[in-house]
């Protein structure tokens, strides 16, 4: 059931006019636009006359006389192939939902995000410009071939001055012709280009007549440029009229110089010729803010454009190699003319296909920057492109991208940048490919598209064949364009952009993780690749910020969730006030930049609490194995946010974006004195809780004693070197020898080994402390216990020290772990023992930093400890000796710095390949 913020009411479902699209108008919240066009004069038209553009009336010759009919066609069928590929993931993609301006922008940026959207709609837009411009120079060449002063037909009139400065005249003038037609609104462009297309009807009509009607007869042809054309006799083609023996001449590839540049033709650079002129298929999608019913008109108007002229080449391409012959093909591109029943109406086809495909460019390249605009992608620098009139039409952005066409225009010659362009094209075709392609392999319920006619083998297929045809007609424009692409998408992703599209790279990776936690089987598991997965319980992070960045160093690629527990009973509350607090803890994560989960419950103790996120935490064969605890002592919290540089916020209280600051989210620190959530009682039953769930309990003192460059995430400078100590005996049960290398041993040392391995702590240096009885010689237990470090491959210095003379120790049948914390001894000597422990230790430390013995040389001061590893013992069977057990843990610790207690479970370690 939807929540009173659920985006569906965002749809007028049974509105006042019954209207099933969003209140927003064509870009976005700028306000409702009519919706008037349809399916025929809102996508057929513009996509049928974008596809023919020029390439129908003047590059039909240059096909099939260089590449022959059976090529001609093999390349057709291939260029209509990848667009049909495309063409069918814009269905799909359109049939899933409502369909707002921007089209193949609106489409991409949708489900790709705004980072990979944003700059593949910038480049579409970019293409959109260019190709009005390519259009108009080219339609200002075609007049100046006939009319120009410097006509060199056999039929010009030469009334036109011509010049760089004259064509650029022209140009402008017809880029004035269509910026007023497009800034008057998609109205007066849709009478337009219905005008247009009748009128490309007509001609191709009268041509198609043409080759039926018109006798046999000689075409003179035109000199090639270059040449003095006097000095040499005329050249002429044929065109023979329906003829068996023209057709088979004409079935092979005869590949020669191009006449217009002198290049020599080959089967890629013809292809390029063709696709170019057939990539027009987004024009009705770029008029989606402009159709009364989008998600049907798009998929129907751009099949059946596609159709309608893929059948009207084949048709010419037929029509060519029956009655022309080859000479006339390659060496007269506008050929029509010359066969037609009436010449001038040719020439009018070929004005009215450049003039469509330059009004087709420009609305479309205006459209798309009005949704980049509403978007707000790119700040202020699109802001005019927001302005709309009152009927709706983004007459700004008409504007704007009529200033950027008169830049290029100023270019002049654009045959180079002519395949930019189709590469641009292409680049937004693949990503629509890619999008479909994402949506199907995400498998998400909500992709369910009316139009079915497609698969993720089209849209891999697509994805594919649209990089190809960007390598094949220019490797360095494409080169060129997925690096701009990946420019444009670094700065959108350094700026941020909108969260609330919906990411499919969310549902993709939800797809895949899904997958492989399935697979992922705990009866599997072998001690070689164990590693720590860890749950980190946290009052308020306020305080524990530092324990938080250490946990994080600690956990070797392992799990990391932060639990919380809120007290509380649901029975008694009108909602569930834990949903409400995740937003604040993810925040958490992300500011102190630490790779963890966050996990939250609701419980009536904290000890309730904690049994139930070390039960539930995690899923599958990613569970936390270790509990890690701050120490519980009397130390008053430091609130961390005030002090750590990654936690400074503006005075007002919020952050970018306008959220709330994280200390606004967090309560303040709990004051010295004042009642905790938790009892020390309480505190021992959740570690005894732990270890019986076979779960390794760390214990963390005084880290926010630790330095802030050993808590960052590269790597320290060696110039401060610094030791880890590790402690790996019961120092409560004072038995010397080599026993102590049991589990928990061996699980502070793969700890500290763990440590070492993080970047920040490269330099430390990791001291092991063996711990000899006072009547056990010195040097055998090293031997053995290097021996045991060599084949753990663990690099550590052993220093043995003397522990259990004058403690009190006893005979061994009176040692048995825990008798201290058991109350085996007496409380005086259990606390003297800890004492003493806590001596030896701080001993240890200050000996590493001074110049006592094992110190430098000379007495300088050497390496301090930075962080102590102890043997955490086990709890007391016995409750009613916890708050004991927490005393002597708290002498044990006392004043040692940073220091991590530490009782492991499981096995750890492993010699064996």
């Amino acid at each position: 059931m939807a929540s009173e913020n659920s985006p569906l009411l965002a749809y007028r479902l049974l509105g006042d006019e019954g209207s099933a699209f969003p209140a927003s108008g064509v870009g976005g919240p700028g306000g409702p636009s009519p919706r008037k066009l349809s399916t025929f004069l809102g996508v057929v038209v513009p996509t049928v006359l974008s596809m023919f553009s020029i390439v129908v009336f003047l590059r039909i010759g240059f096909v099939v006389g260089h590449a022959g009919l059976l090529q001609a066609l093999a390349m057709l069928l291939v260029a209509y192939f990848i667009l049909a590929l495309t063409v069918l993931s814009v269905c799909a993609i359109a049939t899933n939902g409502a369909v707002r301006g921007g089209g193949a922008y609106f489409m991409i940026s949708r489900t790709l995000g705004p980072e990979v959207g944003g700059s593949i709609g910038l480049m579409f837009y970019l293409a959109n410009v260019c190709g009005c411009a390519v259009s108009l120079l080219g339609l200002v060449e075609s007049v100046l071939d006939v009319f120009g002063a410097d006509a060199t037909g056999p039929s010009g009139i030469r009334v036109l001055p011509q010049g760089y400065g004259w064509n650029l005249l022209y140009g402008s003038l017809l880029l004035g012709l269509v910026g007023g037609v497009c800034t008057l609104g998609a109205g007066l462009y849709a009478r337009a280009s219905f005008l247009t297309f009748l009128l490309v009807s007509g001609s191709l009509a009268s041509v198609l007549v043409s080759f039926v009607a018109v006798g046999p007869k000689d075409i003179r042809l035109t000199p090639r440029p270059g040449t003095n054309g006097s000095s040499l006799p005329p050249r002429f083609g044929h065109f023979t009229g329906f003829n068996s023996s023209t057709l088979k001449d004409n079935l092979g590839a005869g590949y020669a110089e191009d006449y217009t540049t002198g290049a020599m033709m080959n089967f890629a650079s013809v292809f390029a010729v063709l696709f170019n002129g057939c990539t027009g298929i987004m024009a009705g999608a770029n008029m989606s803010g402009e159709l009364k019913d989008p998600s049907r008109a798009i998929p129907l108007g751009t099949i059946i454009a596609v159709v309608y002229t893929f059948f009207i080449y084949i048709l010419l391409f037929f029509l060519s190699s029956f009655t022309c012959d080859r000479t006339l093909l390659q060496e007269d591109y506008g050929f029509f003319r010359a066969i037609s029943l009436w010449p001038p109406l040719v020439l009018i086809g070929i004005y009215a296909t450049s003039l469509s495909a330059s009004m087709s460019s420009l609305i479309g390249a205006s459209r798309i920057l009005h949704a980049l605009a509403q978007d707000d992608l790119f700040g202020v620098i699109l802001a005019p492109a927001k302005v709309v009139s009152g009927g709706g039409n983004p007459w700004g952005a008409v504007l704007y991208s009529w200033g950027l066409v008169q830049l290029v225009l100023l270019v002049g010659k654009l045959n180079t940048l002519a395949a930019v362009v189709t590469v641009f094209y292409l680049v937004a075709y693949a990503a629509v490919d890619l999008s479909c392609l994402s949506l199907e392999w995400a498998s998400a319920p909500n992709f369910r598209p009316t139009f079915s006619l497609f698969s993720w083998h089209t849209c891999l297929l697509g994805v594919a064949s649209c990089l190809l045809m960007m390598f094949l007609i220019s490797p360095g424009a494409a080169g060129g364009s997925l690096l701009l692409m990946g420019l444009l998408s670094a700065l959108l992703t350094a700026r941020g952009g909108p969260s609330s599209w919906g990411y499919v790279s969310q549902a993709l990776l939800f797809h895949q993780v899904r997958k492989y936690l399935l697979r992922l089987d705990v009866r599997k598991e072998h001690v070689k690749f164990w590693r720590p997965q860890l749950l980190l319980l946290v009052g308020n992070p306020r305080g524990a910020l530092p324990l938080l960045r250490l946990a994080n160093q600690l956990k070797k690629g392992g799990l990391y969730v932060l639990g919380h527990v809120i007290l509380g009973d649901l029975d008694s509350l009108p909602s569930d006030p834990v949903q409400p607090q995740y937003g604040a803890w993810l925040s958490l994560v992300d500011q102190a930049q630490v790779k963890a989960f966050v996990d939250l419950t609701l419980a009536s103790s904290v000890r309730q609490g904690a049994q139930h996120l070390l039960r539930i935490s995690g899923l599958g064969g990613m569970k936390p194995n270790t509990l890690v605890l701050g120490f519980y002592d009397d130390a008053p919290p430091q609130d961390h946010f005030l002090t750590d540089p990654a936690f400074s916020e503006p005075a007002d209280g919020t952050r970018e974006g306008g959220s709330p600051a994280l200390s606004t989210l967090f309560p303040p620190p709990r004051a010295p004195g004042s009642p905790r959530a938790l009892s020390p009682q309480d505190y021992v039953a959740t570690m005894a809780d732990a270890l019986k769930m076979n779960k390794n309990v760390v214990l963390a003192r005084a880290c926010g004693a630790l330095p802030p460059e050993r808590l960052s995430r590269g790597s320290w400078s060696t110039a401060q070197l610094h030791h880890v100590d590790v402690w790996p005996l019961n120092l409560l049960r004072p038995r010397g020898g080599p026993g102590y290398v049991d589990v928990c041993g061996l699980f502070l040392l793969q700890m500290a080994t763990i440590l070492g391995m993080v970047p920040a702590w490269h330099s430390a240096r990791l001291r092991i402390f063996l711990c000899l009885g006072p009547q056990e010689a010195p040097g055998a237990a090293e031997g053995r216990l290097r021996a045991l470090l060599s084949q753990l491959r663990i690099r550590a210095e052993v220093q043995e020290v003397v522990w259990g003379e004058g403690a009190g120790a006893g005979s061994p049948e009176e040692e048995e772990e825990g008798d201290f914390v058991n109350g085996g001894r007496g409380e005086a000597e259990a606390e003297a023992l800890a004492c003493s422990a806590n001596a030896l230790v701080r001993a240890q430390q200050a000996q590493g930093s001074g110049g006592g013995p094992g110190g430098p040389e000379g007495g300088d001061e050497g390496p301090a400890t930075a962080l102590t590893f102890l043997y955490l013992p086990r709890p007391p069977a016995d409750p009613a000796r916890y708050t004991r057990y927490l005393a002597l843990l708290e002498i044990l610790s006392r004043d040692l710095g940073p220091t991590l207690l530490i009782h492991g479970v499981t096995p750890v370690t492993c010699t064996d390949l």
